[in-house]
């Protein structure tokens, strides 16, 4: 399973359920007593099921570090092995953490095992995003470069709806599939977060994080130049923030696919 800092957390998953929470109806979370955030990392999904749910929401996580950003209750474990006992809670969530397993079917029958109700797993489709910016190289560039993750990446990271197609190995009888779309906007006045994302475009260091990805999916020198191309762009965002032009519009679709355990 592939390993996330709380930045990197904190910074792709900003503002998420935060204009719409339609796409979680079928949870039923107004009548959930127990419900388990698996995979909860830093918790942004962890406080949106409390602020939706009456009873206890529990957050899991194999991470220690994570873990322990989040209130409590929480429990240490692994989304293959949880440490539950069989229908223990009402309902299972997990949000991007099936793309970053490498048998998510696995994950999914422990969920149905744990779940008296339902299980609800949140996916995205990191093919089906898209990018619009005032810097006309930037959604070219960005399409290029996520081409390139996808390759190189060992997991299904654009699993999205077709995360429907595991439920029924895991014994789960599909309700819906809704999709929520994720938009993350930057536009001026910029925020820190803009700026330093800004810099890392200009600097090459947001390639740098995904280089042993990016780089095994293509020759050296075709690294080199998307590497070189990054940075000249990124310069470019710097110049119209310096002019209070940039603007940016990034749209990741979510899919909630719900199930019923049939118990």
């Amino acid at each position: 399973m592939r390993r996330f800092d709380a930045d990197y957390l904190e910074r792709t998953r900003r503002g998420m359920w935060g204009d719409s929470r339609e796409a979680l109806a079928d949870l039923e979370l107004d009548t959930a007593q127990r419900v388990l955030d698996v995979g909860c990392g830093s918790g942004e999904l962890t406080a949106v099921l409390r602020e939706e749910s009456p009873g206890d929401v529990i957050g899991v996580d194999a991470d220690e570090t994570l873990l322990s950003t989040v209130p409590q209750p929480v429990v240490r474990g692994d989304a293959t092995r949880l440490p539950v006992a069989d229908d223990a809670v009402d309902i299972v969530v997990c949000q991007a953490l099936l793309i970053n397993l490498p048998e998510p079917a696995v994950a999914l029958a422990e969920f149905a095992r744990v779940a008296s109700d339902r299980v609800a797993v949140i996916e995205p489709d990191n093919s089906a995003v898209s990018v619009e910016s005032t810097v006309d190289a930037e959604p070219t560039l960005a399409r290029r470069a996520r081409r390139l993750y996808l390759d190189g990446v060992d997991t299904d990271v654009a699993l999205g709806a077709r995360a429907a197609d595991l439920f029924p190995d895991a014994g789960l009888d599909v309700v819906s599939t809704r999709r929520y779309d994720q938009r993350l906007t930057v536009t001026p006045p910029y925020s820190e977060a803009a700026l330093t994302a800004a810099q890392r475009k200009a600097t090459g260091a947001g390639l740098a994080d995904r280089a042993d990805v990016l780089a095994a999916s293509v020759p050296d020198d075709e690294f080199d130049r998307l590497r070189d191309a990054w940075r000249s762009m990124g310069r470019d965002v710097i110049d119209q923030m310096g002019a209070g032009e940039y603007e940016r519009t990034e749209t990741v679709p979510f899919f909630v696919t719900v199930g019923l355990t049939g118990e």
